[in-house]
């Protein structure tokens, strides 16, 4: 997947059904801290609660200017510590494999550091056993820090998380 196809844009309310046919694999949300989405109103609720007043939470779209229909979803939230936010991303099973997670992951890098302000750090904590996303946070720029032993409960399971950091000095990635 050519990286100039993927583009990122705000949600809208309309997404719904589209982010219902990944928010609902229990593949694709199986190293997610949250449980796949059984009900559409509950994920509306969850698009109009949290996602539209995110500061920074993008659909990642394929095809160009305009985008279309999301395949997946990024987020940048920034933490406490103003300088430093949390990433999160999410693609559809249909599309992994195709450098869509990469290029979501350039586009998040090159954008976000000038969409909010004063954050200069962006980490990412990815379970250890999710080999394809520390690939693609790798081939978008990202370096792997550490190993955080036993760091946190995911589906009732203690988690070993790889933690991966961009920060505002690093080079971009074509």
């Amino acid at each position: 997947m050519p990286a100039g196809t993927v583009t990122l844009r705000p949600f809208d309310l309309a997404d719904v059904d589209a982010m219902m046919a990944w928010a609902s694999d229990p593949v694709v949300t199986a190293f997610m801290t949250w449980d796949p989405y059984t009900s559409r109103e509950a994920l509306l609720a969850f698009l109009r609660d949290t996602v539209l007043p995110h500061p920074w939470f993008r659909a990642v779209c394929l095809g160009g200017a305009g985008g279309g229909a999301p395949v997946g979803a990024v987020s940048v939230t920034p933490t406490d510590d103003r300088c430093r936010a949390e990433l999160g991303i999410v693609v559809a099973r249909a599309h992994w494999g195709k450098g869509v997670a990469t290029a979501a992951l350039k586009r998040t890098v090159a954008a976000v550091f000038g969409d909010l302000e004063g954050v200069e750090r962006v980490e990412a904590l990815v379970d250890v056993e999710n080999a394809a996303s520390q690939r693609a946070l790798e081939k978008a720029g990202f370096q792997r820090e550490a190993v955080l032993r036993n760091y946190c409960l995911v589906k009732g399971r203690l988690r070993d998380m790889a933690i991966y950091s961009f920060i505002s000095t690093d080079p971009l990635i074509d």
